[in-house]
């Protein structure tokens, strides 16, 4: 006869494996911002002593009876007021002493958020939108979070139109390619770029005009309403 299967519980699991169990899990939120030809992240001053002056992303622990996506949106909630932002799952960061109180993993979102449509219901621990391309240090891990999501967004932006919610509802295409560039770091070919973007069929010529600009008024347009992402609607409990 073959040796007999005896099948533990997930109590007994528990209690010999107790110190697996005992391991935190939080969630970050990156949240990008566009105003004045400038790439932007939210940003909050840390409250933790071992990183006094520093800023860090909005994060916070999962709460043991809540899943992954009801915590970044409470976070949302909770530290700016909003609750209709795009939001989407990067990567997961565990480095054993990124958090100076214990064994912490982290998953990192970002979110693109219009802000001239958006404005922060809330303004507490100096929360505050700064340009991207001058963060040089923030708290925990945080740097190391930002530039592996902004590269998420390099990576996204020729392949899906995701970037268009950064802009109104109606942009032109100097905008589109005053933003594209912002988030590349790099100046396009008007041409070349406005071919790109032809070709991709993302858009919609509503028939507007720009008005109230300094220079000649372009064509306003539209991200095609089967390239909108549906938010989805927050399950977090207050």
């Amino acid at each position: 006869m073959g040796k007999e299967y005896i099948l533990k519980t997930a109590a007994s699991e528990k209690i010999s494996r107790l110190a697996y169990f005992n391991i935190a899990i939080s969630v970050d939120c990156v949240i990008f911002g566009y105003e004045g030809k400038d790439l932007k992240v939210l940003l909050i001053k840390s409250d933790f002593k071992e990183f006094e002056n520093l800023n860090s992303l909005l994060g916070d622990l999962v709460k043991p009876q809540e899943d992954l996506e009801a915590a970044s949106y409470r976070v949302l909630k909770e530290r700016t007021g909003l609750d209709d932002v795009y939001l989407e799952q990067v990567q997961t960061f565990g480095n054993i002493s990124r958090h100076p109180s214990g064994r912490v993993i982290t998953i990192a979102y970002y979110s693109l958020i219009d802000i001239k449509s958006h404005k922060l219901k809330l303004n507490h621990n100096e929360l505050q939108w700064h340009s991207v391309k001058g963060i040089k240090k923030l708290a925990f891990d945080h740097k190391l979070i930002l530039d592996i999501c902004l590269n998420r967004l390099r990576q996204q932006v020729m392949e899906s139109p995701v970037v268009c919610h950064l802009l109104p509802e109606k942009f032109s295409l100097r905008e589109l390619q005053e933003l594209y560039e912002a988030i590349l770091g790099v100046e396009l070919d008007r041409r070349n770029f406005r071919k790109k973007i032809s070709l991709k069929e993302w858009l919609i010529d509503i028939n507007e005009i720009e008005t109230d600009v300094p220079h000649r008024p372009g064509k306003l347009f539209s991200l095609k309403q089967n390239f909108k992402r549906k938010i989805p609607i927050p399950t977090y409990k207050n």
